[in-house]
């Protein structure tokens, strides 16, 4: 549906890559002639259509209100008056990417055609992407049931040209930033207020930013699993296509690949058969373990889920951005209009809860594998905390374990379901609720406290490798790994201030190359 200059072409459908080049890599956006004919078509159909007939949203109030009729010479004015009414938002502003994200998404479905909106719209929306001029719109205020309304109020408000925007990294008028640009906002011709806020386009837009966070969360605990299992030199059975196939889950099977793979050049991992079924003992008591913590060695069984879940999640959001998510649906081809509830935001609530869960297992082992290397009672081969300096006067990484069991936890009592808890509301024309944006947002959470903790157990893998000096036995791929934890933490054996090196380590884990 858009072309991303000197990189693809998008005839049909918005996939995930074109979200991540034009939110990561900064590409551009041109929509092509046929499809702003189709939104052109659409527009002047339901124009014509909606004359001496009930078309909510065209000539009647909103939500319960619909049963009242609006007079045609205040037609326009109840489009503006919906938008600054709902623009209602409070807490903390979106972050710039998932403000972008939500636009494209809104944007995308504008194209589709069931919209009725004026080009005009498509244009400025195009534009505001294209020069990062980002909307200001807040966390709180959307039930996710008539979609976003209140978030998307904050987008229709400054096409507009009213509220705020994010513009060169300060918080703007935006009728300053219009007129520094030589931007003219839309004037509302038919239906554009409701079109543009009556739809899924905000928690789908975090959604899809999440997915892309997650992927990265997902590569990163691999990563940490592959090096916890050279530090306690573990076996390599656990990893086996011969035992992993046993098991006919896709995701299981392809974690344990990327991990044999990881490992592949490891002077490490040990071979059962070499170590235990040909190695002679009379000794009644194994000194060394036979089979590792579940969290080291059932890591496939455990990142599994969270691969497949990830996988489906993207499935499910992708279908939802190139949907027609707003009410009424205008059918050019059998030039008829469908009243319905397209905008009810239930299939990315429940994704985003699914995402949230598998985002806290993963935490969770993340933080189970710390506490592996911490105890030294667990594992017999480091010191407590695994302390370089001086045992009793120096504590290593004990102060930020309390951290990582603490925002594992948060992560926990977050993780509780969106989906299913629904409050009415709107005189309870809205009965029932998906709190999409809601989910969406927790979820975000989530994910950046699996990138704390993950970093505060990245900083103790590569403290056990100085210790056990094992920088010339572990993998091509550890040691990459180990090396770039190394460029912003210093080996210590001395106590040191501890949360610049963490929140460091945290950047560079959620950097998106």
């Amino acid at each position: 549906m858009f072309k991303v200059e000197d990189v693809e072409k998008i005839e049909k459908e918005l996939e995930l890559q074109s979200f991540y080049n034009i939110l990561f890599k900064n590409k551009k956006i041109n929509i092509s002639e046929p499809i702003l004919n189709r939104v052109e078509e659409s527009f002047n159909f339901l124009k014509e259509f909606s004359k001496n007939k009930i078309i909510y949203g065209v000539n009647t109030g909103f939500g319960p209100m619909a049963q009242y009729k609006i007079d045609n010479s205040d037609r326009i004015q109840l489009q503006y008056n919906l938008i600054r009414s709902h623009a209602s938002g409070t807490g903390k502003p979106l972050d710039a990417n998932c403000v972008k994200s939500a636009m494209l998404a809104r944007l995308n479905t504008l194209c589709l055609g069931n919209s009725a909106v004026h080009p005009s719209v498509i244009e400025l929306m195009t534009a505001l992407i294209n020069r990062d001029i980002i909307p200001l719109i807040y966390s709180h205020g959307g039930v996710g049931a008539s979609g976003d309304l209140v978030q998307l109020a904050h987008l229709a408000l400054v096409l507009i040209g009213e509220g705020q925007v994010f513009y060169k990294g300060e918080l703007t008028p935006t009728a300053e930033v219009f007129k520094i640009e030589k931007l003219s906002p839309i004037k509302v011709e038919l239906r554009e207020g409701l079109a543009l806020m009556n739809g899924t386009s905000v928690m789908t837009g975090i959604g899809i930013v999440n997915t892309i966070y997650t992927q990265k969360l997902l590569d990163w605990i691999i990563s940490c699993s592959v090096a916890i299992n050279e530090i306690v030199c573990a076996y390599d059975d656990h990893l086996s296509l011969e035992l992993n196939q046993t098991k006919k889950h896709k995701g299981q099977q392809e974690i344990a690949k990327r991990m044999r793979e990881s490992l592949s050049d490891s002077k490490l991992i040990r071979n059962r058969e070499e170590h235990l079924y040909n190695a002679k003992s009379d000794d009644p008591i194994f000194k060394e373990k036979v089979q590792e913590y579940y969290s080291i060695r059932c890591v496939p069984q455990i990142l599994g889920p969270v691969l497949d879940t990830i996988k489906g999640v993207e499935k499910i959001l992708v279908e939802e951005v190139n949907s027609a998510n707003d009410n009424p649906i205008v059918d050019v081809e059998k030039k008829q209009v469908y009243h319905g509830g397209n905008f009810h935001g239930d299939y990315v609530s429940l994704e985003m809860d699914k995402l949230k869960l598998v985002v806290t297992k993963l935490t969770m082992l993340s933080e189970r594998q710390l506490n592996y290397l911490l105890n030294h009672k667990l594992n017999d081969i480091l010191p407590p905390f695994v302390n370089l300096g001086k045992l009793g006067l120096n504590f290593g990484m004990q102060g930020v374990q309390f951290t990582a069991t603490s925002t594992t936890a948060e992560s926990q009592t977050l993780s509780n379901s969106m989906y299913v808890h629904s409050i009415p509301n709107n005189n309870d024309n809205q009965d029932i609720v998906s709190m999409g944006t809601n989910a969406a947002l927790m979820t975000k959470q989530v994910i950046e406290n699996a990138f704390e903790v993950i970093a505060i157990e990245l900083i103790t893998v590569v403290q056990a490798v100085d210790f056990l000096n094992y920088q010339d036995k572990i993998s091509s791929k550890t040691l990459k790994v180990y090396n770039n934890i190394r460029k912003i933490v210093p080996v210590f054996k001395e106590d040191v201030i501890m949360y610049p090196y963490v929140n460091k380590v945290k950047e560079f884990l959620m950097k998106i190359d």
